[in-house]
């Protein structure tokens, strides 16, 4: 299974009851299957996947199986805290017709879990009895938990643990996966402000957040990549700078969806306790995103 190219980690629309709003899940998809997006990840980390049942996740799975195009990959983030309902959710999600899972790195019991050998046995322990094959999800920023390169590669070894979401920026820790992982293995990053760099050393997909509000800029760094034109790469990687952080590292998902409302998406409002931003945020984010349209 080839994960190539960009992959938006799906925002999940809500209505102003709190409600999955599930006319403005169509919305979206069916705007995104107009572009050269390779597939979704379905309720991932910007999809808010910690606040949500585990009813709403079925749910968005379903909404999302129903609008997309038949070119493109459908991934379920299912990565929770014991092995048991990951697994029972990876499951889930294979019936339901998803293709792969995007599986974080368990991290809440921290003194117990943050090294490389409870990685690696809760990795194996998830892949051994899912039905799909798996992608581990490494985001030390948010989790507090960064897998090892080591242990990556070792993990690259079973045949149902076929990729990497490395979103922590590292570029060096991306090449030395890309170097230590078994041929076949594909790494992909997370990372927008970093992306055309990631391409240029070997990462060959990007699952990024930034991909919902303005898709078309990175799958131009991503055909840029692909045609050798690095200088086309990474100009677009310049023009996106600094939405990019804006939309990620500095206001993250409530920063996202007015990006996205922005630019014909459905943002809508995040659940509590994240919350909106301010009056001058919007202004700094419609500034950067002037000229970057959906």
């Amino acid at each position: 299974m080839k994960l190539h190219g960009i992959f938006p980690p799906i925002a999940t629309p809500f209505n102003h009851e709190g409600d999955i709003y599930a006319a403005k899940v169509e919305h979206n998809v069916t705007k995104w299957n107009k572009t050269g997006l390779a597939g979704y990840v379905v309720c991932g980390s910007t999809g808010e996947s910690v606040f949500l049942t585990l009813e709403e996740k079925l749910r968005m799975f379903e909404l999302v199986a129903k609008y997309a195009a038949s070119d493109k990959l459908l991934l379920a983030g299912t990565g929770v805290e014991s092995v048991r309902e990951t697994v029972q959710l990876t499951n889930l999600a294979a019936d339901m017709g998803y293709k792969a899972v995007m599986v974080r790195t368990p991290h809440y019991y921290k003194n117990l879990v943050n090294n490389g050998a409870a990685q690696a046995l809760y990795y194996r322990s998830v892949a051994d009895q899912a039905k799909i094959p798996l992608m581990i999800y490494n985001w030390p920023q948010a989790t507090g938990v960064d897998i090892p390169a080591d242990t990556v590669a070792a993990l690259s070894e079973h045949p149902n643990i076929i990729a990497i979401k490395e979103s922590s920026g590292n570029i060096e820790k991306v090449m030395q996966m890309i170097r230590e992982t078994k041929p076949g293995f594909q790494v992909l990053v997370g990372s927008a402000p970093t992306l055309a760099p990631s391409f240029a050393i070997g990462a060959v997909g990007a699952v990024l957040a930034y991909a919902n509000a303005a898709p078309y800029s990175t799958i131009a760094i991503w055909e840029a990549h692909r045609q050798r034109e690095f200088d086309a790469a990474m100009d677009w990687q310049r023009r996106i700078a600094r939405a990019a952080v804006l939309v990620t590292t500095k206001y993250g998902i409530p920063g996202l969806k007015h990006a996205m409302d922005l630019n014909g998406y459905y943002g809508g409002p995040v659940r509590l306790p994240l919350t909106p931003v301010s009056p001058s945020a919007r202004k700094e984010i419609e500034e950067a995103f002037a000229d970057l349209k959906g």
